[in-house]
Order: C-alpha cells, then structure tokens, then sequence
C-alpha cells in the first residue's frame, strides 16, 4: 500500500554532494572587523553589496563591538527588573501610602458597618 509520500526512501543530506551544484553560486563575500571593550576580535563576513554596520554583537561576550580597535564602544547599561511596587514607590511616599491605605480601610470599615 503506498502512502504517496514523496520524500520516501530519503534521508536529510542525501543526493547530489552539498555544495555550489545543489545551491547555487555564492555571493561574494568581504570580512570585516569588530573588537568590543573585553578586547575580543570578531570578524564576520557580508556580501559585498551589503550595508556594513557600525556595531556588531560580540559573538563570546555579547557587548557592542566596533570597528575601532582603540575605542570600542561602551557596554550597554542594563536597567534592573522593576516590580510593580518599585514603581508606585517612585510615585508615592510611604506618607502617601499609608494616607491612602487608611481611607481604604475607612471605607471597608464604613460598609461592614463598623
């Protein structure tokens, strides 16, 4: 009974050698250097037409690298997670807090007929 599935009886890499035949020419290609602040050199290639950037992420410590060897760019400053309390605590004071916590016990209290 066939299924009529016709990828039957092959496997991934099978077939003609993998290579320039099976996926065309490649595009020409230019390497470019980047080094970050930890003094890690990269150097990734773009096809020769392509726009080249500026920064590139080092691929062994993940900060910016440039293309200036003697003044790569700074690390990117991380903000910590802030909770949803740290930021009502950058909007109110404890003073402010506990004023409003009161008028709502208040009112809790007003309704349970206290």
């Amino acid at each position: 009974m066939t299924g009529g599935n016709a990828i039957r009886g092959t496997r991934v890499g099978s077939g003609p050698t993998v290579g320039e035949s099976e996926r065309g020419e490649a595009a020409p290609r230019k390497r470019i250097d980047y080094w970050c602040a930890n003094a890690h050199h990269s150097r990734p290639s773009f096809a020769l037409d392509a726009e080249v950037p500026e920064q590139w992420d080092c691929p062994r410590c993940g900060l910016p690298a440039g293309r200036d060897e003697q003044n790569p760019p700074a690390a990117k400053r991380n903000e910590p997670y802030k909770s949803h309390l740290a930021y009502v605590k950058e909007r109110r004071s404890d003073e402010d807090g506990m004023r409003i916590l009161d008028e709502a016990l208040a009112k809790l209290r007003e309704r349970k007929g206290r």
